[in-house]
């Protein structure tokens, strides 16, 4: 074999790019005779020009015979809709791409003796200019033709890339794939116009859309001091800083001196297509033809860009701004709005040449009204004029009997919840507690929770609620944080001493007087705190957030109609009363008058268990994460008999509604009503609403729905301005949700709470990414910064980031939340990296777990020598290495009543319980697994336990309680305690 066979054999091979059609590099021109054609033989004419142009093959000119002008006879008059048609496919039939001709003509000729010439050719052979004069040397209005010199044409344009989508097109993936066009006239005072021009008024519009300050696209162009148009990229300098007027100058002088740089060759490999192309054909389409009725140019046969914005004429010389685009590029909404930003920004820059443009709005007032805010407004009453807890007494007075909250064997009615709250407020009083005052809550989910929560409103005070499972120091920092002095708890050791005054619910009890007439007299208003609930904070520490009465009383006013929410409802309580969640499920219910079904924790954590609770206590209204309601969903595909919900509420993480398939073959949308809602803590729990369909569920659709009545939202770029449709940016919030601040964070408060300058209303920045949709739905997008989601749990990095490095060992740590598959939310898990003294990364996580909760404590910990960085000196998370497994303790000698005493089981073909559990893990967590192997230390966590119990019902006859898995969480544990 030749150095250069060898060579060929281990190169690697240039990814080809699909070949434009033919179509994409042809234009063409159509002419109405005035008196027919010309009587001097415009066939040999065609024929000699024809000769003296370059083949589309590469040979020097086109072969005799190859090139000819047909003559067709069109059996109707030319006004009629088949003559039409006719028109328009010999207009659109482009040349071959295997034949010389670089050109064709035809003469129609109709029966009502009017006669149009079709003229198709290449551009690299003739370019528009020598397009006209070769059409009007056939007409016989000209003697002296000036065409591109007769070289071998260029390639195909080397940008076709049909497949590339905008991020802010709103294309259909699977839509058809053929051009359609868009069209946008513009009047009679627009200014008048250049390729320059519209060429910086584009840049100016996708810097905008794609957030860069140097756009690029491409532009047909001339090359300077040649009559041949090449394709070729345009930067454009669209820096906020700089005027219209700049970047117009730059850019004009760039084209005359033809310093756009060479655009991509076939070479290049997919991806370095442009998406955008330009192309301006902005003349009168009878010019220089003086013997036409009319004419009519087209510039292309097929968009030679996935995205073509044209400047061109039509029949009737009207100017128009075009779009040519397929479904799967751009949704038809999108490609208007196009057209109009970039005719807005065009007739800014011709006007006002001095606007910055950062500075720049490229919509109307009415539009620009429409960004501002996308909202739905609505009266709030009956709830907004008072507080959660005289609402609920409300609630009571009316139905006293009627079962308010049920835990367990426990039923309290109304009357019973609201007259036992009323005593423990009187308690509380008698302790010290005054209106405004915070009082700590920190009891696991049962009925005296409720009352406690209840009782704390009534004695004027704010509660901030703590999850019993929480770490010791973090409970002692959101006593310390809030300036709590009393604090309910069933936890032993919670970290009280000192002023901070620590009672159990039974305690209070005992202080309450024997009956009451109402809760104390308060001062406390609607607009005053009800809670503060503490989230993961950048900073390191969590953050309070301070929501008053008027805000839940918001939700409810906004939401109840929509959701014929009352009182033959029962929703469940599932969530930590520490998650905002539960304020919808807790409040929710009782300001509508329903039935709150408290779910105890060992239950929520068996999707078989809460299954059978919904079903026990005919549960109709169910909020839930979309994690944990994935394998409600298994319960049910593995025969279980269908929940008795009307209404599922999904929020605390993004929905992927595919999952939702399986749900709605068994609760038809008739029956089941689905509701995907985007909330955040400092908004009030919810924002939108979008009610899921199958239709939703089959196209993946990421839409969380429209405002709320008296909220609104807008996605604005990093300086605030309002972004456009289809364009992504951060998430704003304002309305009737917005919290108070941040406890005892003024800056914090400064930095996310802001005034709107249109407005003068208060809106929060919510550091989430989103893009409204044409009809003013939005989609959530995920982050803009270090925060993330964990099935439900909203987690700061740095704060994780900040307790490692507080570790005397670790000199620098980095957090990432991975997948180990895409697609399974299950999978998902915190891996933390860090530089160290020694390498006993177990001892960084258990120390870890003194100040995290369970659900931010690294499933891995994993020592680098150094932290991979970028150029800038960021973290590169592309380089982390995949993380290290969990230590494993040393396996003690296998007990031989390990396997000899479990319980054989004919459905598992007598495997021992140890082997089944054996492969269920290996099954589960996809890494090898010995019997001392801690369930968690391999990266379980409370989705995959459930899917544990999953796995272990298909097989029938083995089980393994939630509570067993989480006391017990290794396979010699489990089944010793099976043995036993």
């Amino acid at each position: 074999m030749s150095n250069s066979e060898q060579d060929a054999a281990v190169a690697p091979r240039t990814p080809e790019r699909p070949a434009a059609p033919p179509g994409a590099s042809c234009h063409a021109l159509r002419v109405r005779l005035a008196a027919g054609p010309p009587a001097d033989g415009p066939a040999a004419r065609f024929a000699a020009l024809a000769a003296a142009l370059p083949a589309a093959t590469g040979s020097a000119a086109v072969l005799p015979g190859t090139a000819r002008l047909w003559t067709e006879r069109v059996p109707c008059r030319a006004d009629a809709p088949a003559a039409e048609r006719w028109r328009a496919r010999e207009l659109a039939r482009p040349l071959p791409a295997h034949r010389d001709a670089p050109v064709r003509a035809v003469l129609l000729h109709y029966a009502d003796g009017v006669t149009d010439l079709i003229v198709v050719a290449r551009r690299a052979a003739l370019d528009t200019a020598a397009l006209y004069a070769f059409t009007a040397y056939l007409l016989g209005e000209a003697t002296d033709v000036a065409l591109t010199a007769a070289t071998p044409p260029a390639a195909e344009p080397a940008e076709y890339a049909p497949g590339a989508q905008p991020d802010w097109g709103l294309g259909r993936p699977h839509g058809p794939q053929a051009p359609e066009t868009r069209l946008l006239p513009l009047s009679a005072d627009h200014p008048e116009t250049d390729a320059g021009s519209w060429a910086t008024a584009l840049g100016v519009v996708l810097a905008r859309y794609e957030g860069v300050g140097r756009p690029e696209f491409a532009a047909l162009v001339a090359d300077a001091g040649a009559s041949a148009e090449r394709i070729a990229p345009v930067p454009v300098a669209a820096d906020g800083g700089r005027t219209l007027g700049t970047v117009d100058k730059e850019l004009r002088t760039a084209l005359a001196a033809g310093e756009t740089r060479p655009g991509p060759t076939a070479a290049a490999g997919p991806g370095s297509a442009a998406v955008v192309g330009l192309v301006f054909a902005d003349r009168d389409p009878a010019a220089g033809l003086p013997g036409a009725v009319l004419a009519e140019y087209r510039p292309f046969q097929l968009p030679p860009f996935p995205v073509t914005v044209t400047v061109t004429r039509d029949a009737a010389g009207e100017r128009v701004l075009r779009c040519d685009h397929s479904p799967r590029t751009l949704s038809a909404d999108i490609a208007d709005q196009l057209l109009r930003h970039v005719c807005q920004v065009h007739r800014t820059l011709a006007e006002a040449p001095d606007t910055l443009v950062a500075d720049v709005r490229p919509w109307d007032a009415e539009e620009a009204d429409r960004l501002a805010a996308h909202r739905r407004t609505a009266p709030l009453p009956p709830f907004a004029p008072r507080r959660i807890d005289t609402a609920v007494a409300a609630v009571a007075a009316a139905r006293p009997d009627a079962v308010a909250v049920c835990f367990e064997d426990t039923r309290l009615t109304y009357g019973e919840l609201d007259r036992r709250a009323d005593r423990l407020a009187h308690a509380l009083r008698a302790l010290g507690v005054a209106g405004k005052d915070r009082v700590g809550v920190c009891l696991e989910r049962s009925a005296e929770l409720i009352v406690a929560l209840l009782a704390v409103l009534k004695a004027g005070a704010t509660y901030v609620p703590m999850d019993p499972a929480h770490p010791e120091d973090r409970l002692a920092y959101t006593t310390s944080d809030a300036g709590l002095t009393t604090v309910l708890t069933d936890r032993a050791d919670f970290p009280g001493g000192g002023t901070i005054r620590v009672l159990s619910p039974a305690e209070l009890e005992e202080r309450a007087p024997e009956r009451c007439d109402g809760p104390p007299p308060s001062e406390t208003g609607a607009d005053d705190p009800a809670y503060v609930i503490y989230t993961s904070g950048s900073t390191g520490r969590p953050k309070g957030c301070v929501i008053p009465h008027v805000n839940v009383l918001s939700l409810m006013a906004a939401t109840t109609d929509d959701f014929a929410l009352g009182e033959d409802d029962t929703w469940t309580l599932f969530h930590s009363s520490a998650f905002d969640f539960s304020v919808w499920e807790i409040w929710g219910c009782l300001l509508t008058g329903g039935r709150l079904v408290v779910v105890p924790y060992w239950v929520s954590r068996s999707p078989e268990d809460f299954h059978r609770l919904l079903r026990e206590e005919r549960v109709s209204v169910l909020s839930q994460t979309p994690s944990a309601f994935a394998h409600l969903v298994e319960v049910e595909r593995d025969g279980a008999d269908p929940a008795p919900v009307r209404l599922v509420v999904f929020g605390g993480e993004g929905l992927d509604p595919r999952m939702l398939l399986p749900w709605f073959d068994r609760h038809p949308e008739t029956e089941c009503r689905v509701v995907n809602m985007y909330g955040i803590t400092e908004t009030t729990v919810h924002v939108t609403a979008q009610t899921v369909t199958r239709a939703e569920a089959l196209t993946g659709s990421k839409s969380v729905g429209h405002a709320l009545p008296g909220w609104w939202v807008r996605v604005a770029d990093p300086e605030g301005r309002p972004l456009p449709a289809g364009v992504a940016g951060e998430i704003h919030v304002g309305g009737a949700g917005v919290a108070a601040h941040y406890l005892n964070k003024p800056e914090l408060t400064e930095q996310r709470f802001l005034t709107d300058p249109r407005t003068g209303e208060r809106l929060y920045r919510s550091g989430d990414k989103g893009r409204l949709l044409p009809d003013g739905r939005l989609e959530h997008l995920g982050r803009l910064d270090s925060q993330v989601k964990l099935r439900g749990f909203r987690i700061e990095l740095d704060e994780i980031r900040s307790v490692l490095l507080d570790d005397p060992q670790v000199t620098a740590a980095a957090v990432v939340l991975n997948r180990a598959d895409p697609e399974d939310a299950a999978t998902a898990q915190l891996d933390a990296y860090v530089v160290m003294d020694g390498d006993d990364t177990a001892s960084v996580r258990q120390r870890a777990t003194r100040f995290l909760p369970e659900y931010m404590v690294p499933s891995t910990v994993t020592a680098l020598d150094r932290m991979p960085l970028t150029t800038n000196g960021k973290l590169d998370t592309r380089r982390l290495p995949g993380p290290a497994t969990a230590p494993r303790p040393a396996t003690a000698p296998r007990p031989a009543a390990a396997t000899t005493t479990a319980p054989q089981d004919a459905a598992s073909g007598g495997d021992t319980f140890e082997e089944v559990l054996l492969d269920v893990w290996r099954e589960v967590l996809g890494v090898p697994v010995g019997p001392d192997d801690n369930f968690f230390d391999l990266g379980g966590n409370s989705l995959l336990a459930m899917r544990v119990g999953a796995a272990l019902r298909r097989r029938g006859g083995h089980t393994v309680a939630m509570r067993d898995l989480y006391l017990r969480p290794t396979i010699r544990q489990l089944a010793a305690h099976r043995a036993g």
